[in-house]
């Protein structure tokens, strides 16, 4: 037997969806406030063991105090990991990026030495400069 559209009116679905949703923020902010606390490398064991405890015994309010509290840090310490990430990437990027030959290069600059692009001067610091790695 389907259920009928008044035994689950729209008010209850409304207030289901919301709880839900505000049970998912929750668990998201839960994640941020824990990874954010175990990344603070000058914070004691006994502090972050006291922000644990705080989290399950108060676990609303213990998140949103940590959050007022830590602001700055959270941010700050989430930049500088999206900095030291972006910068490992770079690095990879270039390590495995493909180095132009440097015969490759001198030849390009005397093409453009010969088209007149460029002059004598910058051609030879081209070459000094393919020459040099």
């Amino acid at each position: 037997m389907p259920l009928a559209a008044t035994s689950y009116p729209f008010l209850e679905v409304f207030w289901t969806v919301l709880i839900f949703f505000a049970f998912v923020i929750w668990i998201w902010l839960l994640w941020v406030v824990v990874s954010d606390l175990f990344r603070r490398p000058q914070t004691s064991a006994w502090v972050k063991v006291a922000w644990i405890v705080a989290l399950i015994v108060f676990p609303y309010l213990g998140v949103f105090v940590y959050v007022i509290a830590e602001h700055n840090g959270i941010a700050e310490r989430r930049l500088a990991a999206e900095e030291a990430a972006t910068g490992e990437f770079d690095q990879y990027v270039k390590s495995v990026a493909s180095q132009p030959d440097p015969a490759e290069q001198i030849s390009r600059a005397k093409q453009l030495l010969d088209q007149g692009a460029i002059d004598s001067s910058e051609y030879e610091r081209i070459k000094t400069k393919a020459l040099a790695g």
